[in-house]
């Protein structure tokens, strides 16, 4: 039987997630499971093409590595000699300066959300609505109600400014946010 060639696009997706598997391989999430934190880019990506129903590869590609270059040793360069400037330009676009103090960088991305690209806010979108899922149902174990309580506000005030980009990823946020009383 003949085989057929994979497509360019998911070969490119394939590399995209090996790529955030290696350098996530060693991080754990902060719930009590420890889960891999190789899920959230996953989930993040999936969400992105299953209920956003995204399918530009380049938007998913940069969510499977979007916290790659804050959260690792990688560079935008070794994204963009293993995928495409495309994609390391994306995710330099969603990546936070952790050079800055945590105050700052929250400040930050609420004044920056506006004018963000669609493709970054939809990456963003996706982003948040991946957290809030995580923190209702595996929160992270040391998180006390009050901070919990902090970034849900926190993801409101930012995603006011993502608002006009997709409406299913808008809407499923919107659902998030108002379980935030589940946390009591």
């Amino acid at each position: 039987m003949k085989q057929e060639p994979i497509a360019p696009a998911l070969s490119t997706l394939l590399i995209a997630t090996d790529l955030a598997a290696i350098k996530h391989r060693q991080q754990r999430r902060k719930d009590t499971d420890a889960s891999p934190y190789i899920n959230h880019p996953i989930a993040l990506a999936t969400l992105l093409a299953v209920e956003g129903g995204i399918s530009d590869v380049t938007v998913l590609c940069a969510a499977l590595l979007h916290d790659t270059i804050e959260d690792t040793q990688t560079t935008a360069d070794e994204i963009a000699e293993l995928l495409n400037s495309s994609v390391a330009d994306l995710v330099l676009e969603v990546t936070d300066n952790k050079a800055l103090p945590k105050a700052e960088r929250k400040q930050l991305q609420i004044d920056k959300a506006p004018h963000l690209s669609n493709n970054a806010k939809l990456i963003k979108l996706a982003d948040f609505c991946s957290n809030l899922t995580d923190q209702l149902q595996r929160p992270p174990q040391d998180w006390p109600l009050a901070r919990k309580q902090d970034y849900f506000d926190w993801v409101a005030r930012v995603a006011a400014g993502l608002r006009g980009t997709n409406a299913p990823l808008e809407a499923r946020l919107d659902a998030l946010l108002a379980r935030r009383v589940e946390l009591y």
